[in-house]
């Protein structure tokens, strides 16, 4: 990640690492001082820009060696607080800096909010960044993490940090070994243990949490690797596809999908594909919009598409939704039809041969 080459030139957008966790303690900052000091000893000038270390005696250690760039002082209602020196950082240059806790909100009367902004700013001039974020403090997630444990999370920073970020690794940790750290004094003082324990570190919080850093990981890299090579992409989350029609065992055939689609993590579509010269009776559109309901109360993505060609147009949006698995009932066609027309089975599987399709009984129990 860090460049050799033209480094002391702001002609280049410095790089940026962002290491993210489920929660403090899982080692984040230790993990950026470690790969920094390897950095160093290979050569490459690093140096500390702000660090956060609560204390903790192995984060501690590992930083030594590290030149820290002085911090600034700011006056905040008659008390000298310090920050981040970006200006210094700017001036002393060096290939890469490390930068503790993207989402701190700065002192009031400093140039800029918040910390991230900082750091945008340091990019810009060409240096690379390595910087630390718990889940938690994305934008997106405020809502859920605070259902999750009832903290309300008023450090935020946008979601597109990770998108625009050169690289994002997880520090993961299981619950348990949180929970040890935690009560061996690694994270918090002795008087706030319990209270921890009790509250936002409980292992069903943990828990969730740990799967929605993974998750959330897990997708902007597949959403990274679907601009990139949008040809030759392989799916990391299952994608389903349920194919519905007018007939009632659309429903159980909708239910079979979403099962398959909760059971993988993955993401549920359903399509419903209308003769664009046919009109739907009132008892069909009112089937239809049932499973539209039912594909919602699921949390799925309905859509609805126009063709004479069913095959081509579920080919088409198993195509534009990275679709890995398709759900079909078994089909109500004739012999004659088959005969004539071919089974849409056989001509999806020659559509989309990296597809795997699902044949579903249409006699199914709830």
């Amino acid at each position: 990640m860090i460049e050799s080459t033209s480094l002391g030139s702001s002609s280049r957008r410095g790089k940026h690492k962002i290491f993210i966790g489920m929660a403090p303690g899982v080692g984040k900052t230790f993990r950026m001082l470690e790969e920094g000091q390897k950095l160093k000893q290979e050569g490459f000038d690093v140096a500390i820009g702000l660090l956060e270390t609560h204390r903790r005696e192995d984060t501690i250690a590992k930083s030594i060696g590290l030149e820290q760039v002085p911090l600034r002082v700011v006056d905040c209602q008659g008390r000298a607080l310090p920050e981040m020196d970006v200006d210094g950082i700017i001036a002393r240059h060096p290939q890469l800096i490390l930068i503790d806790e993207l989402a701190h909100t700065n002192v009031p009367g400093s140039e800029r909010e918040k910390r991230y902004q900082d750091v945008e700013v340091v990019l810009n001039a060409g240096i690379d960044v390595y910087s630390t974020l718990n889940i938690q403090h994305l934008e997106s997630l405020n809502d859920l993490v605070h259902k999750i444990s009832g903290v309300v999370v008023r450090e935020r920073v946008p979601d597109r940090l990770l998108d625009e970020a050169d690289e994002v690794v997880v520090i993961d940790v299981t619950p348990e070994t949180l929970q040890e750290r935690l009560q061996e004094g690694k994270i918090y003082a002795a008087e706030k243990i319990d209270q921890a324990l009790q509250n936002f570190f409980k292992r069903p919080n943990l828990i969730a949490l740990r799967e929605l850093a993974l998750r959330e990981v897990a997708d902007s890299v597949e959403e990274n690797g679907r601009i990139s090579n949008p040809q030759n992409y392989c799916n990391i989350q299952e994608c389903i596809l349920v194919c519905i029609s007018t007939f009632p065992s659309s429903i159980q055939l909708l239910r079979r999908g979403a099962r398959i689609a909760n059971f993988m993590n993955g993401r549920l579509y359903v399509l419903f594909v209308a003769h664009p010269h046919k009109f739907l009776s009132k008892p069909e559109a009112l089937h239809i919009e049932t499973c539209k309901q039912l594909c919602q109360e699921f949390e799925g993505e309905f859509i609805r598409a126009e063709s004479e060609d069913v095959v081509n147009a579920i080919a088409s949006v198993a195509t534009e939704k990275y679709v890995s698995q398709i759900v079909l009932g078994e089909t109500q066609r004739s012999r004659w039809q088959l005969l004539m027309k071919g089974s849409i089975v056989q001509r999806l599987m020659r559509s989309l041969p990296s597809v795997d399709i699902h044949i579903i009984a249409t006699k199914l129990t709830n």
